[in-house]
């Protein structure tokens, strides 16, 4: 049947009342986008943050009363009501056209994610698949895609790899399938560590491949190689103990990076590196190099 959609324009700090006021004005749902294209970077534990220009989008039935329901959510939140559309939309598979947004994409040349519902394109390719609703990091945004694509340039046969905020695992789970021999992969949230798990299972890794802890219980052993897409401010912070956990030699990739943060990267890890050129894509940047060796 078809629907009555309505939009809402807010802050975030209308968004928990105009929630409440909508469902018990009848609505179906209620679910927030963004309303500006504005990234949300990783949010503090247990909190679920919302962009500064947040859309409402607040579904009803068909035959709702359009003027009793504006007047009611103008009475109900104080006699303003937010900038607003209303429009009638067709019935549809919502799940299923949440998940055609969702295709296979191809990272260098060896790697494709690919949602786990999804047929490979080719077979034989290097394919992790993956499910996007699990989040923290599906390769659509250009941190992970630029880490993702260093991954694949890399011979990971045999060697160690520590994935620094994992979040859905995606960077650890490639680099197990690229033929890393073990990761250790760290994640402040409980629930990143849980979706690693999940697609780690999903992906037929062997547990004791790849070591899931919080930050506090991660072992202190060097790897050969260390990856973290997080923030630049944490990057710049942990700049000392990341490079401790790098062997004499051993490869780094950081992303998560704006390009006007680039400078405060670089001068953070330039004495222990030798770094690349820095590589860019979209206003991100990913920074790489090779750890000095001991003198």
């Amino acid at each position: 049947m078809p629907w009555l959609q309505l939009r809402l324009a807010i802050t975030p700090e209308q968004a928990d009342p105009l929630e409440e006021t909508l469902l018990a004005l009848g609505a179906t749902s209620v679910t927030f986008m963004d309303g500006e294209d504005q990234p949300i970077f990783e949010p503090d534990l247990g909190t679920t943050p919302l962009w500064s220009h947040t859309h409402l989008l607040a579904l009803f039935e068909a035959e709702t009363d359009t003027a009793e329901l504006l007047a009611n959510l103008k009475q109900l939140s104080g006699g303003q009501l937010p900038e607003h559309q209303l429009e009638q939309i067709a019935d549809q598979d919502w799940e299923r056209s949440w998940m055609e947004h969702f295709q296979p994409m191809r990272f260098g040349q060896r790697l494709w994610i690919v949602p786990s519902w999804h047929s490979a394109p080719e077979p034989d390719a290097v394919n992790l698949l993956l499910d996007p609703g699990l989040a923290f990091g599906t390769g659509t945004h250009p941190t992970t895609a630029l880490c993702l694509e260093w991954l694949d340039g890399q011979d990971l046969h045999a060697r160690s790899l520590i994935d620094f905020g994992c979040g859905s695992g995606i960077l650890a789970i490639a680099g197990l399938l690229l033929g890393a021999d073990r990761v250790c992969a760290t994640d402040i949230d409980i629930q990143a560590l849980e979706a690693s798990r999940d697609n780690a299972q999903r992906n037929q890794i062997a547990d004791d491949r790849l070591t899931l802890h919080l930050p506090e219980q991660m072992p202190q052993e060097p790897a050969d190689i260390l990856v973290a897409n997080i923030l630049a401010g944490p990057l710049v912070s942990l700049a000392p103990q990341l490079s401790r956990l790098i062997k004499p030699g051993g490869l780094i990739a950081l992303s998560g990076i704006l390009a006007e943060q680039t400078e405060d990267i670089l001068s953070a890890y330039q004495d222990d590196f030798e770094l690349d050129p820095v590589a860019e894509r979209d206003g991100w940047i990913r920074v790489s190099g090779r750890r000095h060796l001991a003198p």
